[in-house]
């Protein structure tokens, strides 16, 4: 198959200096609401998590944004997972927003650290009955020999927790990504996107620059 011929050329929007928040949280803000309201974007909180260890080898995978503020991006995982062991060794981490509906994307790099203990307990009982039952069954990246022992393990689980209070793992909690960039892209025709980076100053608050594409 040559898919060197797929191309699209990219109309529906431009990004303009003059119309950019003053900070990346409250442009996030503008975009994460238009990402809600499309009927086209199925999961707008689904993002790319890159990470890296201490050997430098870089992994990726999509989590759920479940939080934001002007701390940083919030997504919950088990903590013994290959992604925590490389934050553990390696906290720096990007994220992505892949909006292609939308012809947009935001790119965030900086910090991960773990959010406090009952901000993680406080999602947790939110989550419903059988994924609170998932965190307890999974043991994260470890090698499994069929699926039949992870519905095995849910069954027990199910039954030790019949009564549906289902405590928080000490292996589970969130991350929260501390931005130094964020990048808001905007695909123009002929390849000409618009792309605009925020960079945390060491004075506080941000320097806002356009970026050729």
């Amino acid at each position: 198959m040559d898919v060197s011929e797929l191309r699209q050329d990219y109309q529906i929007g431009a990004l303009d200096r003059e119309h950019m928040a003053a900070d990346p949280f409250r442009q996030f803000d503008v975009w994460f609401k238009a990402a809600l309201s499309s009927k086209d974007l199925r999961e707008p909180n689904a993002m790319t998590l890159a990470t890296a260890g201490a050997d430098g080898k870089v992994t990726a995978r999509t989590v759920l944004l479940k939080a934001w503020d002007e701390k940083g991006f919030v997504f919950y995982t088990n903590y013994n997972s290959h992604k925590a062991h490389q934050i553990a060794e390696n906290s720096n981490v990007a994220l992505l927003f892949p909006w292609l509906t939308m012809e947009r994307q935001v790119e965030i790099c900086g910090r991960a650290e773990k959010v406090s203990l009952a901000e993680s307990f406080a999602y947790f009982a939110s989550r419903p009955f059988s994924s609170r039952l998932g965190a307890w069954v999974s043991h994260q990246s470890s090698v499994i020999t069929s699926r039949s022992l992870l519905e095995m393990k849910f069954d027990e689980m199910k039954r030790k927790f019949a009564n549906g209070e289902v405590p928080l793992p000490d292996f589970w909690g969130g991350y929260r990504v501390v931005p130094e960039t964020v990048e808001f892209w905007q695909g123009r025709t002929s390849r000409l996107h618009d792309r605009f980076l925020y960079s945390r100053q060491p004075e506080g608050g941000w320097n806002l620059e356009r970026l050729s594409p």
